[in-house]
């Protein structure tokens, strides 16, 4: 089975997503993740202002098969989140790059992503 790995994105080796334009980041959990999960049924995420170190935990998502934290690719402050996700955690299953997003954050510092995973090495680590 091939997963879906988005090349502009970087990945943290817990299965979290990173996009960056104009300093914002959008993050989310990988096909490979929400696969590996399956139906998602609890989305936690945190609040507006609040202040993310890379590597911190921000959530949790809920499965009917586990319990899974969430990470940070990024340091800086979190400007937006997906509220659709309350009413409709399956959208994380059904488009974990695009409507399943979670956290738009404003980056501290955009180096930080030389420290994630590439696509092409996210691909190698979950085939």
């Amino acid at each position: 089975m091939s997963f879906e790995v988005p090349e502009n994105c970087n990945y943290l080796e817990s299965h979290e997503w990173v996009s960056v334009t104009d300093g914002t980041a959008t993050i989310g959990i990988s096909d490979f993740a929400q696969d590996e999960l399956g139906d998602v049924v609890f989305v936690e995420l945190p609040s507006e202002g609040d202040e993310l170190a890379q590597g911190d935990e921000f959530g949790v998502v809920e499965s009917i098969k586990a319990v899974s934290d969430l990470y940070s690719p990024v340091s800086g402050t979190v400007t937006d989140i997906n509220d659709e996700l309350e009413s409709t955690p399956e959208l994380v299953n059904e488009d974990p790059f695009g409507d399943g997003w979670m956290l738009e954050v404003e980056v501290d510092d955009e180096s930080e992503l030389d420290n994630l995973l590439s696509a092409d090495e996210y691909r190698d680590q979950i085939e």
